[in-house]
């Protein structure tokens, strides 16, 4: 066993940081109502105050305005969003941190509500049957549209420039969010994807969408600045079912992603108990790490002693954490002192303004 841990020092060919504690990407609901734009005194002050972290990575930003689906989530497709997160990322520059903006598109998960009455977009045309959280409350998902080979080619162009417009914004790389039942997982799995073109059937075809955007990201900034987000034994949220093929079609995108020099393959332990699923996996690091060369990330309900013991064991490079964060800024002073956690206030997760967000306080 290791003696590295969270606080460890992490240095490979494509990161170098301070520590090996990760801020997750958390929706929080708070950018500016008009333009979706991320500001300085809300998202600036907030990312800069958990800037002791080894590396940050942003709220899902959504690629387009075909991309959104929850009320005053950021963007990164205008340039009143690009001169916004410029904003944030120099005052965590300023703090010697680093951040990654994770790119965003939720497929299905969304509403007419968010745009102008048209249905959202998904692989096949399958309600998750889920709820969106929109302007006026949460509402019933709809049967989307099915993405047409169009509409397809258009969204990989829309990462893609997404990608161009965080290397403006000054973000030291990106994360593709291919997780949490949104459009990605909406590809991989048979539950969402019935389609019989070359984007459905097999699991080389349920993944081409991603490895498509992949390559298209490759064109406009360096492949090393690029992780990835993966939740395999997501089941039961908006609509995500596990089959025979789901963990087989992960194992395969994982393997593929060794042919690539990525920042990062940031992987959740289940958000659910899934040890009743047939063909679920409940341990994503032990089965993973072995598949994957690179940096991998784990996430999902991990505390300071359990992320010790997941990089002494050698099952992940860097540990992610979420909730914490919200409610302990300075959460890598706290490992690093022993100092106990304040606990997050759940009431205040999506509301607005600062409170729940910005006012947590530090250490005494």
């Amino acid at each position: 066993m290791s003696t590295k841990n969270v606080l460890t020092p992490y240095k490979s060919n494509n990161l170098d940081l301070r520590n090996r504690v990760v801020m997750a990407p958390m929706t929080r609901s708070r950018a500016a109502n008009e333009g979706n734009v991320a500001t300085d005194d809300l998202q600036g002050l907030y990312y800069e105050q958990r800037a002791s972290a080894g590396l940050l990575i942003t709220e899902g930003s959504q690629v387009s305005a075909e991309a959104v689906g929850y009320i005053n989530t950021p963007g990164i497709y205008t340039a009143e969003q690009v001169e916004g997160w410029k904003k944030v990322t120099k005052r965590v520059h300023d703090k010697n941190g680093k951040i990654f903006i994770q790119l965003w598109h939720v497929g299905r998960i969304s509403h007419p509500d968010f745009h102008n009455g048209a249905l959202p977009v998904s692989a096949s045309a399958i309600n998750p049957e889920a709820k969106a959280f929109t302007y006026t409350g949460f509402k019933d998902t709809v049967t989307p549209k099915e993405m047409t080979i169009e509409d397809i080619k258009r969204t990989v162009k829309d990462f893609q420039t997404a990608g161009a417009n965080a290397i403006k914004a000054g973000f030291d790389g990106v994360e593709i969010h291919s997780s949490n039942g949104y459009l990605f997982q909406q590809f991989f799995n048979g539950c969402s994807n019935t389609r019989t073109d070359e984007y459905g059937g097999s699991i080389e075809n349920r993944a081409r969408f991603f490895f498509e955007v992949l390559d298209a990201m490759k064109e406009v900034m360096p492949e090393q600045k690029i992780g990835a987000r993966f939740n395999p034994s997501c089941h039961g949220m908006f609509g995500m079912e596990v089959d025979k093929e789901t963990i087989p079609t992960f194992e395969y995108i994982i393997k593929k992603l060794n042919e690539y020099d990525l920042a990062y393959v940031h992987l959740s332990e289940p958000f659910t108990d899934v040890s009743e699923v047939p063909f679920a996996v409940t341990e994503i690091a032990k089965h993973f790490r072995p598949l994957y060369n690179g940096t991998l990330i784990i996430n999902t309900a991990f505390d300071k002693e359990k992320g010790d013991k997941v990089i002494a064991n050698g099952d992940a490079d860097l540990v992610a954490y979420g909730k914490p964060f919200i409610s302990n800024p300075d959460l890598v002073e706290r490992f690093e002192q022993g100092v106990a956690l304040t606990e997050w206030d759940a009431d205040t997760f999506y509301t607005a303004g600062a409170k729940g967000y910005t006012d947590y306080p530090t250490m005494k």
